[in-house]
């Protein structure tokens, strides 16, 4: 509930966007339904309040390609109109098919590169 409330400030605030750490992802202390929903709650009530159209990114990477589309599914049916995805932990198959579901079915979907440092870090 802390998390969609923060959400709702920044976004009521003024900002466009809000998005979910890269590390975020199913935590004992804040489970992705559970995130999803709150999110969409501020989301909604914050474009409802503005008369603006709002975005979050809703971090859909999970340890299975499964996992991940439904978590992606939940997202879309909650009308979120973007979801993001952590390419080198989840893999690219997972990817290429998360993007194919994401533009057959109108939802925005952010690449995210975490990891991407450690990976190209010149020593």
């Amino acid at each position: 509930k802390n998390y969609g409330r923060a959400v709702y400030e920044c976004l009521r605030g003024g900002l466009d966007f809000t998005k979910d750490d890269e590390n975020v992802n199913s935590q004992p202390f804040m489970r992705w339904r559970d995130r999803f929903l709150f999110v969409a709650e501020a989301l909604f009530k914050a474009q409802s309040e503005t008369g603006e159209i709002k975005g979050h990114y809703l971090n859909a990477t999970a340890g299975t390609c499964e996992e991940m589309m439904k978590r992606a599914v939940f997202a879309r049916e909650l009308g979120a109109p973007i979801v993001m995805h952590d390419y080198l932990t989840g893999g690219f198959t997972a990817n290429t098919s998360l993007a194919h579901y994401c533009r057959d079915n109108g939802l925005l979907l952010h690449i995210h590169r975490a990891m991407h440092a450690v990976i190209d870090r010149q020593r």
